[in-house]
């Protein structure tokens, strides 16, 4: 195989590999406030079980257990308070637990120039569980910034 031939089409729209600079972010029941500096978080992992079999001593079993998946790590600018991401952490974790938790569907979307998505990512009965706010410094120059973890039942990668 020449590895020369056809690699021009790596670099097309939609080709390999993808730039992780052009993204949204779909909350259900907003179609706004979904522009975020960073998302972190997305990938399903394992979890195993160690059995040592008796007499065997080269190796230990990995059991598959169940799926796990971290929490989905929301970056971007502090919001206004008419944000309805900010009104939906401040309902979860503000308040008391007297109301129940009101779950969203969340997807993640990776574009291409013109704005059409590459690769999507759905994520399933999300809610905050953490909103965290980095410090103010007066010696520094730069934009303050929200952190919002969403835990999530399941994912998918849908594209």
């Amino acid at each position: 195989m020449r590895w020369d031939k056809g690699v021009s089409f790596l670099w097309e729209s939609g080709g390999y590999p993808l730039p992780a600079f052009y993204f949204t972010v779909l909350l259900e029941g907003s179609n706004m406030d979904t522009s975020f500096q960073e998302v972190t978080g997305i990938g399903p992992e394992i979890e195993t079980e160690d059995v040592v079999e008796g007499g065997e001593n080269r190796f230990v079993h990995q059991l598959p257990k169940a799926v796990k998946h971290p929490k989905l790590v929301l970056k971007r600018g502090i919001a206004k308070m008419d944000s309805p991401l900010v009104g939906w952490c401040i309902s979860i974790l503000e308040g008391d637990l007297s109301a129940p938790i009101k779950t969203k569907e969340l997807g993640v979307m990776l574009l291409n120039e013109n704005g059409d998505p590459l690769r999507a990512w759905y994520f399933a009965n999300a809610y905050p569980v953490h909103w965290e706010f980095d410090s103010f410094n007066s010696t520094k120059n730069e934009v303050a910034i929200e952190t919002i973890e969403l835990t999530y039942n399941y994912s998918n990668r849908i594209l």
